[in-house]
């Protein structure tokens, strides 16, 4: 009879000696569906010949618990160990590193935004405590945006730059730390996220093709890519918050979806974090009627911009009649120079089990824009006009057309009629029930409230700061450099999305202060502003306690747009420790000494 198992058996540490190294092993195992056990050994670290454990990767991104569970021998040096995060020990130990001088100023900066926007603490909460693991992520999320560089370089970047994570991020390490991300952490920050935000807040949704190098990915699509590049590629969507100015949500799906399909996924992902009934702005693409019904059943206040062309809006337009200039009935905004009419709209939804649902204060906002309608109007006849000339001279040529979908797309104002045989051109008229429906609603726009109580030019402002996402994607794209996928496998994928996400959140609130104050009188961009700050440096040598260069001129200007305290001893002000002769009563004030920059 076998002997049996120990529970505790597969958390034991033992020595795997391999290749000339010696491991700290364990043997776990996995049940076959036959019933037996299938073993695999996973090295936690490398030990020495004086027995002191050094912790590898798998160690350092394990969670509290799972390194708790582990049974290391008696005898073992765990000194090395007992420098992680969950076992340091209190007080402010001096540096035992090599002696370093680094530069430090922009990674200061985006420290104490990661500080300030919450991120790092929720991340700390994701992971359980781990500091390596929350540094290291943030060392990935802050070297694209200060260097523009790929991850390739990071390593040789560290020896010149001080990063919060102190071990060197091979590429090696890099994908064990991004395939180790999982969907649970990803909803746990969502959820953290959502707790930062107020009900009724404007968040607008919205997505970006990325082309993909990797070709074995599941969601890579040929789709329509906005950047006409010939590469497969995934749909990243983003839910951007337009009070906090962050993102506080995203997701990924293939590339050939339309933006309309996503929706329910968006609202469930929103609903099973925790979201409070934040107010989603969309644009064209993700309007639809089951959109809108989805929108009610769920009591989900949203603004969705709508096509003219839709029934709903065209029988508006058409209830305002023929008109010259303007359109009778509508009342015009001073400012915007801009027409305006609301609509109070009724619209009943059948719910689970019958139910009539009936939707929460639906309303349809039509606008005019009399100098619009004019350059459509010019623009429709210039359409109109270049296609007959084009299609004359084919026919006078007597050439073959193109295929039918070329046709379509090249002459769409015009009714096409030709020879089957060899597709010649017989006749061509223009399509006048469509050139009419094209003129009448030119100059027209229109968007739909939802759950909410806004005027149309309310919710017409509210729609247009939307363009602070639009900046946000052209951000990922550029500054970033995350245009592309760089990826080959499906975990590194859900864990570089991780840190696209959090460098997005870091660089956005970046942003919004470089916007907002007049730091964009000072510096062109916020690269420009960050590279001001690089020269401030780390000193750090063995045995002593480090210390930062001086922040001078337009460094402290920054300090203080951001509302960040300079670090003790770095700015231009000294108090004197002259020690005065002792009076009775109460001490004078020391006033502090400024000194020249």
């Amino acid at each position: 009879m076998a002997r049996p198992t120990r529970e505790d058996s597969i958390n034991r540490i033992s020595i795997h000696k391999n290749g000339g190294y010696m491991y700290a092993s364990t043997h776990s195992y996995t049940m076959t569906p036959e019933g037996k056990r299938k073993y695999s050994i996973l090295h936690w670290g490398t030990v020495d010949q004086n027995l002191k454990f050094v912790p590898g990767p798998r160690y350092i991104y394990a969670s509290l618990e799972e390194r708790s569970k582990l049974i290391f021998p008696e005898g073992w040096d765990m000194s090395l160990a007992d420098k992680l995060s969950g076992k340091r020990s209190q007080g402010r130990p001096a540096y035992q590193g090599d002696d370093v001088n680094r530069f430090y100023g922009d990674v200061w900066l985006l420290e104490q935004v990661a500080l300030k926007t919450g991120i790092r603490q929720d991340l700390s909460t994701v992971f359980e405590g781990n500091a390596e693991m929350v540094n290291d992520i943030l060392t990935l999320a802050f070297f694209p945006y200060l260097t523009g560089y790929t991850y390739n370089r990071l390593a040789r970047w560290q020896r010149i730059a001080r990063t919060p994570s102190r071990a060197e991020l091979t590429p090696t390490m890099i994908t064990r730390l991004t395939q180790s991300i999982t969907e649970s952490e990803r909803m746990e920050l969502f959820r953290l996220r959502a707790g930062r935000l107020e009900e009724g807040e404007l968040c607008a949704v919205d997505s970006t093709s990325r082309s993909a190098y990797g070709d074995s990915l599941a969601d890579i699509k040929w789709g329509r890519n906005k950047d006409r590049l010939p590469l497969e590629q995934t749909l990243e969507v983003v839910v951007y918050s337009l009070d906090s100015h962050m993102p506080i949500y995203y997701r990924t799906f293939p590339g050939n979806i339309p933006d309309s399909r996503s929706v329910e996924t968006i609202l469930t992902d929103l609903n099973h974090a925790g979201f409070p009934k934040v107010i989603l702005i969309t644009d064209r693409g993700y309007e639809s009627l089951a959109n809108l019904e989805r929108y009610i059943l769920r009591k989900q206040p949203m603004i969705m911009f709508v096509k003219v062309h839709q029934r709903l809006v065209m029988e508006k337009i058409l209830e305002l009649g023929p008109f010259a200039g303007r359109p009778d009935g509508m009342r015009i905004d001073a400012g915007t120079r801009i027409y305006h009419k609301q609509y109070e709209m009724a619209y009943d939804v059948s719910g689970k089990g019958g139910a009539i649902i009936e939707a929460d204060r639906l309303k349809l906002n039509l606008y005019f824009d009399a100098e619009r309608r004019g350059e459509e109007l010019t623009s429709l006849d210039i359409a109109i006009e270049s296609q007959r000339a084009a299609l004359q001279a084919i026919k006078d040529a007597g050439e073959p057309l193109d295929d039918d979908v070329t046709i379509k797309k090249n002459y769409n104002w015009f009714h096409i009629e030709y020879d089957a045989s060899d597709r010649t051109l017989v006749a061509f008229t223009v399509n006048g029930k469509k050139v009419d429906n094209a003129r009448r609603a030119s100059g027209f726009f229109a968007n739909m409230t939802l759950g909410v109580e806004m005027g149309p030019m309310q919710a017409l402002d509210a729609y247009g700061l939307r363009d602070e996402q639009e900046k946000y994607f052209q951000q990922m794209k550029g500054q970033m450099g995350f245009d592309k996928q760089r990826c080959w496998s499906e975990e590194g994928k859900t864990g570089r999305l991780f840190v696209l996400f959090t460098a997005l959140i870091i660089s956005s609130y970046i942003r919004h202060i470089w916007k907002t104050t007049n730091l964009k009188d000072t510096f062109s961009s916020t690269h420009e502003m960050l590279d001001e700050m690089r020269s401030i440096r780390c000193i750090e040598h063995k045995e002593k306690a480090r210390f930062i260069t001086p922040f001078v001129g337009s460094q402290l200007d920054i300090c203080k747009a951001f509302g960040f305290d300079v670090p003790q001893g770095c700015a231009p002000t000294y108090m004197s420790k002259k020690k005065a002769e002792k009076k009775r009563g109460r001490p004078k004030k020391q006033h502090s000494i400024q000194l020249e920059s």
